[in-house]
C-alpha cells in the first residue's frame, strides 16, 4: 500500500512539473511578442484568424467575431495587407471558415485578401498549414488573452515572424485559462515530436489572390475548393 501511495505521488508530482515547464516555456517564448492593442504591433503579410465556434445559420460566435474584428482593425490600419481565416472544415455540416471570410467581406476586406483554410483543425496545424501550404513568413495573431501565447509559441516554432494582438473585449472565463494548461503539454509536445497535420495539399502562397481558397460565391467570381476531407 506504501508503496503504491508513493507511486501516485510521484506520478502526481511529475504530472505537475510538466505542466509548470510547458507553461513556463510557452510564456518566455511569446511574451516578447504579445500585444495589447494594435497601435505598436509591427507590419506584418497577414493576420490570422483562429477558428472558433459558429452558432446556427453561420452566425459568428462572439469569441470568433472578436478575432475577426480585430483582423478587420489590422487591415485597415495597414498593418496586414491579407488576413488567413483557419479554422474546422471537417464535416459537410459543420463550417468555422466560410462564415468568417463572409463577415470580413461585410466589413469591407476585399475578397482576393481574404484566404480561407478549412483543415486549420487545431493551432498547430493551422501554424503548420500558414508556413507550408499558404507560404507565410510575418504574421500577426489575432485571438484572446488565454490563448494567444501558445499560438505565438506555436508559429514561433515554425519559423513565423510572429506576433500576437489580443482580441479580447471584455471579461475571459477563467475555465479558458485552466484548459490552456493540457493544451500547453500538447503544443510542446506536438513541437517536441514533429507532428505533421493529416492534411496538407496544394499551395496558397499568401501573395497571391485569395480567392482560390474560396468555396462560395465571392462578389461576382464563383470559384471552388475540394471537400473538408481534401482541403487545401
Amino acid at each position: 500500500m506504501r508503496t503504491l501511495t508513493i507511486i501516485t505521488v510521484s506520478l502526481f508530482v511529475a504530472a505537475v512539473i510538466i505542466m509548470a515547464l510547458a507553461g513556463v516555456l510557452v510564456e518566455r517564448v511569446s511574451k516578447p511578442y504579445l500585444y495589447s492593442s494594435l497601435g505598436s504591433v509591427p507590419t506584418t503579410e497577414a493576420a490570422i484568424v483562429l477558428g472558433a465556434s459558429v452558432t446556427g445559420g453561420g452566425q459568428l460566435s462572439e469569441v470568433l467575431k472578436e478575432r475577426a474584428d480585430e483582423a478587420v482593425a489590422l487591415y485597415k490600419a495597414h498593418k496586414v495587407s491579407k488576413i488567413l481565416v483557419t479554422g474546422d472544415n471537417a464535416t459537410v455540416s459543420y463550417n468555422e471558415v466560410d462564415p468568417t471570410g463572409k463577415y470580413l467581406q461585410m466589413q469591407g476586406v476585399a475578397p482576393q485578401d481574404i484566404f480561407l483554410d478549412h483543415a486549420g483543425f487545431d493551432t498547430y496545424s493551422s501554424m503548420y498549414r500558414a508556413r507550408d501550404v499558404f507560404d507565410v513568413a510575418s504574421v500577426t495573431i489575432v485571438s484572446q488573452s488565454f490563448h494567444l501565447p501558445r499560438a505565438v509559441y506555436l508559429a514561433r516554432s515554425f519559423g513565423l515572424d510572429a506576433y500576437g494582438v489580443d482580441a479580447s473585449n471584455g471579461g475571459v472565463d477563467l475555465y479558458n485559462y485552466v484548459r490552456e494548461i493540457p493544451a500547453d503539454i500538447k503544443a510542446v509536445s506536438d513541437v517536441v515530436l514533429e507532428r505533421v497535420p493529416k492534411y496538407l495539399g496544394a499551395q496558397y502562397p499568401i501573395t497571391g489572390d485569395g480567392r482560390a481558397t474560396w468555396g462560395y460565391t465571392v462578389a461576382t467570381t464563383t470559384v471552388s475548393t475540394s471537400s473538408p476531407q481534401a482541403a487545401p
